[in-house]
């Protein structure tokens, strides 16, 4: 346990970002698997749904709860998966 006043205060702050980026990361992963098993079903991914899965990615990496080149992998993912729901 920290016995200096700013290092309490890191301490604190750390948790309350960890907590956002935990947010992020899982609303990245729970849209990754909706769109996932849509396609894998045969329901097509409309091009709204790519767009606002690649927004959320994108904010996520914006906001550092994810790496930018794990972001990019991402949407790469999602716009292979609405390319073969399209087809």
């Amino acid at each position: 346990m920290a016995n200096i006043k700013q290092q309490k205060k890191r301490n604190r702050r750390s948790l309350k970002q960890r907590d956002t980026n935990i947010r992020y990361r899982s609303t990245v992963r729970s849209g990754m698997k909706r769109l996932s098993t849509a396609a894998d079903s045969g329901e097509a991914i409309t091009p709204e749904q790519a767009a606002e899965m690649m927004k959320t990615i994108d904010r996520a990496a914006a906001r550092g709860a994810m790496h930018k080149n794990t972001a990019a992998r991402r949407k790469a993912r999602v716009a292979r998966l609405a390319a073969k729901s399209a087809a």
